[in-house]
């Protein structure tokens, strides 16, 4: 399919989508942790993957071939997914999903920052820095209020690199040679990498497993399938023909429905300090993520 430049009806729709899968994942590995433990779950869900993407390239019948002189920047793409899953995880399992949620979807702010060094038609403009300075702020709001009952600042924190580990990936996906891969080669250098890294420090953040139960295993599943396999693949697709901040600013769509989810499923408390941090980082990324005007005068 060829590059667009910017999001169309299809686009809008199949990013809004995923946008909701994304925010009823946070739900589904909080859940899960209560089974596994969530480093080795990262970890588990990566070595899975590698099993899905290879029959889904065997079923489609889609070449095991790398693109020569990508080898480096698939291992750095797998390095960053590990780091974020792994803090991912890991912050689910301290904080609320509303709480994540807010800061793990701040990634397009993260994503803009590293996109003006590297993508020379990406710059920050005047109303982008506006943006970032809201969602920033929004970001701080989150972390600095401290009152809900499951808030912890180093689950807070994690969640946090984890938005800059995403962002990390996307960069190195979008404009690194990495970017002549197809979406599955992408996703299988992710998790080829990723996969062996989590399950060696697995051990490091205590027992593997916790009180196992069906629910858990299907959360696993549902991690391994949908989420990523599936809906990874579609992401890097997505990324590969629009542009990266316009795929990425449908990520303020996550935030919202993670703490609506968050509330809804979990009975999470809906704080001010949260709503008010929703709003600052869904302003601050529409502004990031504002279509930039020609400066040439019609007629």
């Amino acid at each position: 399919m060829e590059q667009k430049s910017s999001i169309d009806l299809f686009g809008a729709v199949a990013l809004s989508a995923f946008s909701l899968l994304l925010a009823f994942n946070q739900v589904v590995i909080k859940v899960t942790n209560g089974g596994l433990q969530p480093v080795f779950f990262a970890g588990i869900r990566s070595v899975g993957v590698v099993v899905c993407v290879l029959l889904w390239m065997r079923f489609r019948r889609i070449p095991l071939r790398f693109v020569p002189g990508t080898w480096i920047w698939g291992v750095l793409v797998g390095i960053a997914f590990a780091i974020e899953f792994l803090l991912l995880f890991v912050a689910l399992d301290l904080t609320t999903v509303g709480r994540s949620g807010v800061i793990f979807y701040s990634m397009p702010v993260w994503l803009a920052l590293m996109a003006h060094v590297v993508l020379p038609d990406d710059r920050i403009t005047k109303v982008k820095a506006v943006g970032l300075t809201f969602a920033l702020a929004g970001v701080a709001v989150a972390l600095l209020d401290r009152g809900q009952g499951e808030a912890s600042l180093v689950g807070d924190l994690a969640a946090l690199g984890a938005a800059i580990g995403w962002a990390l990936t996307a960069i190195i996906a979008k404009a690194s040679p990495l970017k002549a891969e197809r979406p599955e080669v992408q996703l299988l250098w992710m998790v080829l990498v990723s996969g062996p890294l989590l399950l060696i420090m697995a051990p490091l953040f205590g027992e593997l497993i916790r009180d196992l139960r069906p629910i858990h295993l299907w959360g696993l599943a549902f991690q391994i399938v949908v989420v990523v396999t599936f809906g990874f693949i579609f992401w890097l697709w997505l990324l590969s023909i629009y542009p990266a901040t316009g795929v990425a600013s449908f990520g303020f769509l996550s935030p919202v429905l993670s703490v609506l989810l968050g509330w809804a499923l979990l009975g999470e408390e809906l704080r001010w300090s949260i709503l008010l941090a929703l709003i600052l980082v869904a302003i601050g990324i529409l502004l990031v993520n504002r279509p930039v005007r020609s400066r040439k005068m019609s007629g």
